[in-house]
């Protein structure tokens, strides 16, 4: 099978959008499709694109966490200048590759900062006769300015062909958190969840009856890992279990590093882990956010749950996916703002009490069937 892809990604706090594209990409270029994945974030050691190639455009982040602005690498506002730099680049990384199809992560749902380069970008592709896709995760941030909405819906309707949306309608809709999403009518295509490969429980092994917790590739889990180093000795049923903290190399290099490096009696702590799907399925409970990544993988292993969903700054996100899996039962949810080291404590013995969900109740097949979409759309006949 032929055909030039290029996926366009901005991550610009935690890593999600960028490892829900690198598994994309990895499923769309073993089909035999040359994959091109253009990153405007921060660089993540290791990423597994397979056969795909990356072009690591000069990085942006956000400024602070909640996303009140464009960083560079430096720390520096990103100026105008900045921007304009970054569209030329990004655009004759377009030109190089000539692609038959090209792929905006997120917008125009979001990446609002960036619009100017998604666009120049869209322009191009058309202009080569490229169809245009967006892949968009299950759940949008929520918008609160008046017309947001309806600005999103137009730009989808002139400038993309086809919306991918990577989650089971089951589970949440897209218009749960985008009303006009019956708009885009035969552009919508629902994927499935984008799941790693699920490591099958194994007795004695890694994590066996353990508690997980997990923070991610970000910096924004302190709260939950500070909470979790006090939560074993003020649990009941967890008390006597080993409670396993997963930490990012941010979070071990800033203010939380003295309690890290000497947690209490019970306590692991240790850097994120490469077997983090085998810790998953081997868990008495998992204890996490609610990104996107962290909760499929949740699912795919079928762990009893405890999530903290992220909501500073105004984020609504994980929040959602929280409450959604929550209403369904098959995690139990504690607010951010209510987070303690009791409350924590109080949720594991209740999810240790629980049932373990069965993840044949979800379409967790998404990257598959997102390469299957692509390929159709790449080609040109």
């Amino acid at each position: 099978m032929t055909g030039r892809v290029v996926l366009w990604v901005q991550h610009l706090l935690g890593t999600g959008h960028l490892r829900r594209s690198a598994a994309i990409a990895r499923a769309t270029a073993a089909k035999g499709l040359d994959v091109a994945v253009l990153s405007g974030g921060m660089p993540v050691p290791h990423l597994d694109l397979g056969a795909a190639r990356l072009v690591q455009l000069t990085p942006l982040r956000a400024i602070d966490e909640s996303f009140s602005g464009l960083a560079l690498a430096s720390g520096d506002a990103a100026t105008p200048r900045d921007l304009e730099k970054r569209r030329d680049e990004a655009l004759a990384a377009m030109a190089a590759a000539k692609p038959d199809l090209l792929i905006t992560e997120t917008f125009p749902f979001g990446r609002r900062q960036l619009r100017n380069e998604a666009l120049a970008l869209i322009q191009h592709a058309r202009e080569g006769g490229a169809t245009t896709a967006a892949s968009v995760r299950d759940i949008l941030q929520r918008q609160t300015k008046p017309g947001r909405h309806e600005e999103m819906l137009a730009l989808a309707l002139e400038y993309i062909d086809h919306v991918m949306v990577h989650g089971d309608p089951r589970l949440a809709p897209l218009d749960l958190t985008f009303p006009l999403a019956s708009g885009l009518g035969e552009r919508l295509n629902y994927t499935g969840y984008i799941a790693g490969k699920a490591a099958q429980h194994k007795a004695g092994g890694p994590g066996d009856g353990e508690i997980i917790v997990s923070v991610g590739g970000g910096a924004t889990g302190a709260p939950l890992l500070a909470a979790a180093l006090d939560a074993r000795a003020a649990a009941t049923a967890a008390r006597d279990r080993v409670w396993r903290l997963l930490v990012g190399h941010d979070l071990l290099a800033g203010d939380l590093a003295p309690r890290l490096t000497d947690p209490p009696p019970g306590v692991n702590v240790e850097p994120a882990r490469p077997d983090f799907t085998a810790l998953l399925a081997n868990c008495a409970v998992s204890v996490s956010q609610a990104g996107y990544n962290t909760a499929v993988d949740i699912l795919a292993a079928g762990a009893r749950s405890v999530l903290v969903p992220f909501a500073r700054g105004g984020e609504t996100e994980q929040r959602d996916r929280a409450e959604r899996l929550a209403d369904l039962g098959v995690a139990i949810m504690v607010e951010e703002a209510a987070l303690s080291p009791e409350r924590l404590a109080a949720a594991v013995d209740d999810a240790l009490a629980g049932t373990p969900p069965d993840p044949a109740g979800f379409d967790l097949d998404g990257a598959a069937k997102s390469a299957a979409l692509i390929a159709a759309w790449a080609s040109r006949g």
